[in-house]
């Protein structure tokens, strides 16, 4: 039985062992630090000597003494025992798991024994030839030089704190700011507005808002860090020349729905650069989730397999990036840059013109795709296309290259490609995205079962083509991959305007608040450009799980026998506070299995109803109990891809906890942030990885109205979050797991939306002063300009700070500030009500795919126009403040000198917010080979402000002459 009191190795991530007599294995006696014996045998040939934390020098027999208490590591091991040593395919058998008992039941108990045995065997003999082959010493002396190689046993990864000096101003002005709002508002309720009352309660009403909701998103970014990754690291330790690569395997996850709004060159680009990632080609799958069934999509991608064996032995030939062709080529840069090889001119122009060549196939199918024929689509060899209706058709799977597939144009693998259709039926709830992501889950742990999952949408390319290796450099080290859950990449874009109008970029977002998430509990899932931990989407725990104790033996015999159904409801409560109650999911810790004699771990086994939370395919439970991946190297390719289908089933997920505890969790339009959020309150971590090279770009939509209805579904979302059992206001406190920054985080991305409610209100607020003559604010006194200019100072050093640490542009912020407003007066309005009545009245809002690219010029989708209903609230605003600022300096000109102070303050009010929703102005109004609309706006707005001073003014009348006139005109016909 495994002992829980034995401290983790530092290097390797394993047990550190008992030595000869029985007690824990101790290297340094100075220090206590935790190695094991096999890496003090490896730091002892490798003439590292010293202890690793205190220097203190190795006893000079401590070699022999790691030796002879080697026989005493304990012989049973955890599922994690190969760790990061050993991430090879399982000898596990998919066909031995088929038998059943006399109930029809699988053998899990059998099947689990026989897994652990097969691995301990498999585990043991790697080691001793490892310690054996270590370090030979012809090797030690000419290939590993000590002043140049690279040290394998140092971190992938560290941590980059912020400097000391900006991180505590940047604390000190949040406090500072806290006061000052709290001073701000006892002067604000202490000092109503008695004649414009309900205008005054309205405001604090805001205000009070506003304060909580910036609360909300700067606490969390309390512990901004930064984070560096060693790739060369990497590489010592897990692709030592001469020896089979270890890292571990990656599955890609592509998804798409309709090639018509999804270009099919789009995502074949996405493939393409996926194929050709510097990542060994046997650790690489690629699934293309085709939601649409179209018929379209599977015949692009026979093109693109065929075009990959070109492109793919171009770009690791010449280290070509970014990988995807079409942004290859259309690089602004000097392409024979860092190149050396005097073939390369040549062969760049010979795989440009078979890139045409490939696009123009990809075009034609893309023009005979725009009408269906009457009889259906039929493809190659006569028969009728399965998907021709794509609300009812079967599953459908078609491999490509990969080991038994097509190789490259010099002979060498590729990586697998596979089409995956899931099986649609009238009557079953298919869940969308998140249903199709949960299909690919299940097909690739029958198929492949790599260990880590990488999703993409169809239109975001693998742009560092290393980005694999960056997000291995944290799940391989031992020292920080133990517990994460995911590791999130940035998003970044191409074809985005240069003064990126309605900040699509988000770059205040992914720059500033992911970074303060990271140094907290990790960032939130955002939907692409993610690697998980295949073991965190089937809902176990990390290996920090507090782990079940062990029943005690040593109690009288009579007393179990007469309390033995006792003993069992013990041993269940036990298990469910462990894992507490909230979290409901039927799962467990791997590790936790080997705290249990046999009759325990059987009974461990029989609670956990394997069928009712993974479905009915005993291959695929088996693959979920492999924590290091792999299949069967004598599974049968047919009798794999039977299974395949079996699990993309429409009835599979039935009655179990796929959507519910495992996978993409289904209930809202943005699964991302639900599926995220239960990840960590299980207790797993997140991480943030920021190459200096951006992993991954995409395309957003640049005109007003794709870019509103886009936040829209995100804010939507938000909505039903709020709205279902899973809210972060009450979700998963008892598991104690989620810090309480993390849950602000969680809480703000819920609760934004709804601050669209307070923010139309305030924006409405200076033309209703304007109009009517009253303000929101009294009379100043010494004090309250001073708390108006500390609040004011307070938010442009925080603003300031930010930016320093960061790295963030004053222009970013100032667009994300502007872009916050027009999004809340919109989009976010909507989807308030939009969310109450689909999750109260079930009303539900069905989604268009936003296009993707504009063929018209570049930025030429940023003029397009679509009038929708989400344009009428901004309209509104915007026209209200611009009668208000009219009719406010004619009133003031009415009413004399006297009235002009109060003015400057109300005029100031409604600048704020025509300021802020000006992009929305220049979207429906301007074009940039026009003659500028809003230039006629303002010079209306300008031309009636200037007519109404000169009137009052009028400079050709003497003051005698204009005091006589007004003197005489006392009567109304004057």
């Amino acid at each position: 039985m495994m002992e829980s009191g034995i401290p983790i190795c530092k290097t390797c991530g394993e047990q550190v062992g008992l030595n000869s007599k029985g007690e824990v294995f101790v290297a340094c006696n100075e220090c206590n630090y935790p190695i094991c014996q096999h890496c003090l045998d490896y730091e002892i040939k490798e003439d590292r000597t010293s202890c690793i934390r205190c220097a203190t020098p190795y006893a000079e027999d401590g070699a022999a003494v790691a030796e002879e208490s080697g026989n005493h590591i304990p012989t049973i091991h955890t599922s994690q025992e190969t760790g990061v040593h050993a991430r090879k395919t399982s000898t596990v058998s998919t066909i031995d798991s088929e038998y059943m008992d006399d109930s029809g039941n699988p053998i899990w108990k059998n099947r689990v024994e026989s897994w652990k045995d097969k691995k301990n065997k498999k585990n043991k003999a790697p080691k001793k030839d490892k310690k054996a082959e270590i370090v030979p010493s012809e090797q030690q002396m000419d290939d590993q030089p000590p002043n140049t190689s690279v040290d394998a046993s140092q971190a992938l990864s560290r941590v980059i704190p912020i400097p000391k000096s900006q991180l505590t101003a940047y604390r000190a002005v949040i406090i500072m700011r806290l006061i000052i709002l709290a001073l701000f508002f006892q002067y604000r309720v202490t000092h109503p507005v008695d004649s414009a009352f309900g205008l005054w309660l309205t405001s604090v009403i805001c205000e009070i808002w506003f304060a909580f909701s910036w609360v909300l998103d700067q606490f969390p970014k309390w512990c901004p860090i930064n984070r560096e990754t060693f790739i060369d690291r990497l590489s010592a330790r897990y692709e030592r020349e001469g020896e089979p690569s270890e890292l571990a395997a990656v599955d890609f996850f592509v998804s798409t729905v309709d090639p018509l709004k999804e270009p099919p060159l789009i995502t074949a680009n996405t493939v393409l650069s996926i194929l050709a990632v510097d990542y060994p080609v046997d650790k690489v799958s690629c699934y293309v989730s085709d939601d649409g069934a179209a018929m379209l999509t599977f015949e692009s991608l026979v093109e693109t397999a065929d075009f990959a064996r070109k492109w793919v032995p171009f770009c690791k030939k010449f280290a070509i990036e970014p990988r995807a062709p079409e942004f290859y080529f259309s690089q602004k840069i000097d392409y024979l840059k860092d190149k050396i090889q005097p073939s390369f001119v040549k062969e760049r122009r010979a795989m440009k013109r078979d890139y045409e060549e490939y696009k123009v196939r990809i075009n034609a199918l893309v023009a005979k795709a725009q009408k269906t024929p009457d009889e259906g689509w039929i493809m190659a060899d006569g028969t009728s296309w399965p998907g021709n209706n794509s609300r009812d058709h079967p599953g459908m799977i078609q491999v490509f290259l990969g080991n038994t597939g097509a190789h490259d144009t010099d002979g060498n693998e590729l990586p697998r490609l596979v089409y995956v259709s899931r099986e649609k039926r009238p009557g079953y709830q298919h869940h969308k995205k998140a249903g199709a992501e949960n299909a690919l889950i299940r097909v690739s742990a029958v198929l492949t079962n790599a260990p880590y999952i990488l999703n993409l949408d169809c239109d975001h390319y693998v742009n560092n083509s290393k980005a694999i290796r960056e997000a291995m450099c944290f799940f391989m080290d031992p020292q920080v991959g133990r517990d994460v859950c995911y590791v999130q990449f940035p998003q970044r874009f191409d074809g985005i305007d240069k003064s990126d109008r309605y900040a699509n970029r988000n770059t205040v977002f992914f720059d500033v608040n992911m970074k303060g998430l990271d140094g907290i509990q990790g960032p939130v899932y955002v939907g692409t450009g993610c690697v998980f931990n295949r073991q965190a989407l089937y809902g176990y725990g990390p290996s920090n799980l507090p782990t079940l104790p062990a029943k005690s033996s040593s109690s009288s015999c009579c007393c179990c026998r007469r309390k033995k159904p006792a003993k069992e409801k013990d041993f269940a409560e036990t298990y469910r506070d462990a894992k507490r109650e909230d979290l409901n999911a039927a799962i467990f810790n791997l590790r936790e299995i080997d705290n249990y004699d046999e009759h325990e771990r059987s009974m461990l086994i029989s609670q956990m109803s394997f069928e009712k939370t993974f479905g009915l395919s005993s291959v695929f439970i088996e693959s979920t109990l492999l924590e290091n991946g792999g299949v069967a190297d004598s599974a049968n390719p047919s009798t794999l891809i039977r299974e395949a289908i079996h699990v993309i089933g429409c009835g599979y997920e039935e009655k179990t906890t796929w959507g519910k505890e495992i996978g993409w969790i289904y209930g809202s339009v943005t699964e991302d942030i639900l599926t995220g959020f239960k990840m960590q309150c299980r207790g797993w971590r997140s991480i943030y990885c920021m190459p200096l090279r951006p992993a991954f770009k995409g395309s957003a939509p640049i005109n007003l109205s794709d870019r509103l209805h886009q936040v829209l579904r995100w804010a939507l979302g938000s909505v039903e979050i709020f709205l279902s059992r899973h809210c972060p206001l009450w979700y998963g406190f008892g598991a104690g797991r989620l810090m309480w920054l993390q849950r602000l985080a969680y809480i703000n991305t819920i609760v934004y939306p709804f601050t669209s409610l307070p923010l139309v209100a305030y924006c409405t607020l200076p033309a209703i002063c304007l109009v009517t003559g009253k303000f929101i604010i009294p009379t100043l006194s010494n004090l309250a300009s001073v708390l108006f200019l500390g609040l004011f100072i307070s938010i442009i050093l925080t603003s300031v700070i930010e930016l320093r640490w960061s790295g963030v542009s004053i222009e970013a912020l100032w667009r994300n500030e502007q872009f916050w407003v027009i999004g809340g007066v919109s989009a976010h309005l909507f989807a308030v009500f939009q969310g109450f009545l689909k999750m109260l009245a079930g009303v539900d809002t069905n989604f268009t795919v936003t296009a993707k690219a504009a063929d018209d010029g570049e930025f030429a989708d940023l003029y397009v126009f679509k009038w929708t209903t989400v344009l009428i609230p901004p309209t509104t605003i915007l026209i209200m403040n611009l009668v208000g600022v009219v009719a406010g300096f004619s009133d003031a000109l009415n009413s004399g000198y006297e009235s002009w102070g109060p003015l400057f303050g109300k005029v100031f009010f409604a600048f704020w917010v025509i300021l802020h929703l000006y992009p929305f102005l220049k979207g429906l109004m301007g074009r940039q080979n026009r003659t500028p609309t809003i230039v006629v706006l303002w010079s209306v707005l300008l031309a009636s402000v200037f007519s109404l001073i000169w009137v009052k003014i009028d400079p050709f009348v003497s003051t005698n002459d204009a005091s006589a006139a007004a003197a005489s005109c006392i009567s109304i016909d004057c």
